[in-house]
């Protein structure tokens, strides 16, 4: 892409809030032009970032209706008549065990963690490629890396792990990077009120810590940055090596002094 920073348009979905809200804020940041999407109202984020200098806009979006995604790329074509990069943020969490997941609950998890960047990925694709190209980053999790408690979260996170190699594959003769992040335990409303899973988990984690919302940020800003334009179908963890080495910290730190 020649487009000089303040040139380039992102779309952030589950933007008002959250490590989306941080996602858009580190962007604008650094010079790109942000279209935060959402069910809910992005307002104040946005509010935010224009008086912060930046250039940005929001829509009203539902990641799991393809319609809306439509009417959402008709605004960023009339709005800023460029697309550069996609952030796939917007997801849910829903912790229950396999047993107790319900039929409704499974659909709507992989509805909107999965079918949302599907839908995003094939509506803002063209759009993209005659933009000159771009960068698509779907965040995943650490839970599409392992076998995770709740079923339809970590089968949702799985796939698309999947999706993300697919689509990079499909997507290189356009100039369309397709890359997926895989935060860990990170400090977000997510997990509000879950405070022994918390702080069970926080103790298989080598860094000693949750991670914050803006070390994941700055991989996203990587990944839709130049710095990275040989990666495609690449899945970056973050997670304070919990996935490469938890299992043996947890086991080493109870058995301290006695090996």
């Amino acid at each position: 892409m020649s487009e000089s920073p303040e040139q380039r348009v992102v779309l952030v979905t589950g933007a008002a809030g959250g490590m989306g809200a941080g996602h858009a804020r580190t962007l604008a940041a650094a010079g790109w032009s942000v279209v935060l999407a959402d069910v809910a109202d992005c307002t104040p984020v946005l509010d935010e970032i224009v008086a912060a200098g930046a250039t940005a806009s929001a829509v009203s979006l539902d990641v799991t209706d393809r319609t809306q995604w439509d009417d959402a790329l008709e605004h960023v074509r009339a709005t800023h008549g460029a697309l550069h990069g996609l952030v796939n943020n917007a997801g849910i969490s829903r912790r229950l065990r396999f047993m107790d997941t319900t039929p409704d609950v499974w659909r709507q998890v992989l509805a909107i963690n999965l079918d949302g960047p599907f839908h995003g990925t094939q509506v803002c694709a063209p759009l993209m490629r005659d933009s000159g190209g771009g960068s698509i980053v779907n965040i995943s999790s650490i839970a599409g890396q392992i076998g995770y408690f709740s079923p339809s979260y970590s089968t949702s996170k799985w796939a698309l792990r999947g999706l993300t190699k697919s689509a990079a594959g499909e997507l290189a003769a356009w100039g369309i990077r397709v890359n997926s992040v895989h935060p860990g335990l990170v400090e977000t409303p997510l997990l509000s009120g879950s405070d022994g899973f918390v702080a069970s988990a926080t103790a298989s984690i080598p860094a000693g810590r949750l991670g914050r919302p803006q070390e994941v940020s700055d991989v996203v800003a990587f990944l839709l940055g130049h710095g990275s334009s040989y990666m495609t179908g690449a899945e970056l963890t973050v997670d304070g090596g919990l996935v490469s080495n938890g299992t043996y910290h947890r086991i080493i730190e109870d058995m301290e002094g006695t090996l």
